[in-house]
């Protein structure tokens, strides 16, 4: 089973992103996808820097996957579509049909979260257009990816978002730089400020939701690191890991840890605790409200 650093998320500064991934470079994770897949008005890198860092990871040993952006708007947008679809030399995760289109005949590439395949006749379609990879939709339960997998077809690996803030939706609208009341146009690239996003809070004070610019994200941290070995049992190929601001490393050393047993899965939710910057949950895995944790004396009841 291969560790996946999924596409970042939010918006840091050049020499911090560039920092971030030198030192990525050296943990144990296999394959590594880079991009912009949020909002194209982050400036900080543009498609030469995201492919410079591709080859510094390339020739530190890992699998690089170039990542298109999710909800595309304008002209510009398909055309830095275009750029990285046709880009030659890395592989690619197709975020939306546009990026398949694309894709389609020109060899493998991976199909992402955003696709939201959720039945077989559709995976297979989707492997028929050169997909080798396809990501789960975040809230696919266990039940539903074992049907799945059970008539995958040939040579399509899986892969799973095992850790992270979930990204929930997409919008034209920039929730950060209205709560700024600034428009989407001259957000003064408010998500700088925001590492790993705005929290946003309910009259209870209860951590809910996080805006990061036009995406909308989980408060609380998707954690299936107890799980590695029933997503083994399941032919599951590839877990996903999202960058956060803090303590990634660490993050990554842990489900290696966990991967080869050298953790129980017991001691790798503990480990994981204070590394986390909210708390965690584990509901869409075991096809309950997302924001559930279910503990694994629950699961052995269930058993």
């Amino acid at each position: 089973m291969k560790i996946s650093l999924g596409p970042l998320q939010y918006y840091w500064q050049r020499d911090v992103v560039f920092n971030f991934y030198e030192a990525m470079g050296q943990t144990a994770v296999d394959v590594v996808y880079l991009g912009e897949a949020v909002c194209s008005r982050r400036h900080e890198l543009r498609l030469a820097d995201w492919l410079d860092i591709a080859a510094l990871l390339k020739k530190a040993g890992k699998e690089v996957v170039l990542s298109t952006q999710v909800l595309l708007e304008s002209g510009a947008e398909v055309g830095t579509m275009h750029k990285i679809t046709g880009n030659g030399e890395f592989a690619v995760e197709a975020n939306d049909m546009g990026a398949v289109q694309c894709l389609n005949g020109k060899g493998p590439f991976v199909a992402g979260p955003h696709l939201n395949i959720y039945n077989l006749p559709t995976l297979q379609w989707m492997a028929g257009l050169g997909a080798n990879r396809w990501v789960i939709p975040l809230e696919m339960k266990r039940s539903d990816l074992a049907v799945i997998q059970a008539d995958r077809p040939a040579g399509l690996e899986t892969e799973v978002f095992a850790y992270g803030r979930m990204p929930l939706a997409f919008s034209a609208r920039c929730f950060t730089a209205r709560q700024r009341n600034l428009p989407k146009d001259d957000c003064r690239f408010s998500c700088l400020d925001h590492p790993d996003g705005l929290m946003l809070k309910t009259r209870e004070h209860e951590g809910f939701l996080v805006l990061n610019g036009t995406q909308t994200q989980s408060a609380k941290v998707y954690n299936l690191v107890d799980a590695l070995d029933d997503m083994r049992s399941l032919g599951v190929d590839v877990v996903r890991l999202s960058p956060q601001s803090q303590n990634m490393a660490d993050v990554v050393a842990v489900f290696d840890a966990a991967r080869k047993h050298t953790l129980s899965p017991q001691d790798a939710l503990a480990r994981l605790q204070p590394l986390m910057p909210f708390e965690g949950c584990n509901g869409y895995w075991h096809g309950q409200p997302g924001l559930d944790q279910v503990h694994s004396d629950a699961l052995a009841e269930q058993d």
